[in-house]
């Protein structure tokens, strides 16, 4: 039986419902991001019980079909623009549309009705977000984040990443540096 869950977008969500579900007494075949395959046919006591246990470690047994379909998408973008260490080197409505069995206009018409925002702009705002990480670890320069996060070239990445934040990437990276000052230099 496949069950889906809302707010469960890291390993960390993952060992926490898992953890539930043993509590419950129940197996499991599968726990990914936003879902979770158990072998067994779940009561509607069961169910309950299972509810109220997700909401109480902050996540939320889902079965509106709409907000299941709404919750796949955006997990699957997190997992391919946070969790992934390819690159994105994917058509995001060709994939979405695949993985989801449904056609892209659909999908980005009830995402856009529901969420009020873009799946385009969804994605945006995911991939500046990982950006600004991939800056901060300091692991990789602007042509590899480029390339890495699927932008045609260093000022395609610029411009979005100012349009979202208002600051060009240089210039975060200048305001990271100067965000924590070792102890010793703090009032000199």
């Amino acid at each position: 039986m496949k069950l889906y869950i809302k707010y469960m977008l890291s390993t960390r969500c993952k060992m926490a419902v898992k953890e539930e579900l043993k509590k419950l007494g129940l197996h499991f075949i599968l726990v990914d991001l936003g879902e979770v395959e158990i072998m067994e046919n779940i009561s509607p006591e069961q169910s309950e019980q299972l509810k109220i246990a997700l909401l109480n470690s902050g996540f939320e047994l889902m079965d509106d079909k709409k907000a299941i379909l709404i919750e796949r998408i955006k997990t699957i973008i997190i997992e391919m623009v946070h969790h992934t260490d390819d690159e994105l080197k994917v058509n995001f409505s060709d994939f979405l549309s695949e993985k989801l069995n449904h056609n892209y206009t659909y999908l980005a018409n009830l995402f856009s009705e529901v969420q009020g925002t873009t799946i385009q702009q969804f994605i945006i705002s995911h991939k500046v977000e990982r950006i600004k990480e991939l800056i901060m670890y300091e692991e990789l320069n602007l042509t590899e984040i480029s390339y890495k996060m699927n932008y045609s070239s260093v000022a395609h990445l610029s411009n979005q990443f100012k349009k979202v934040t208002g600051l060009s990437p240089s210039h975060f990276m200048q305001l990271k540096d100067k965000r924590r000052k070792p102890i010793e230099e703090i009032g000199n």
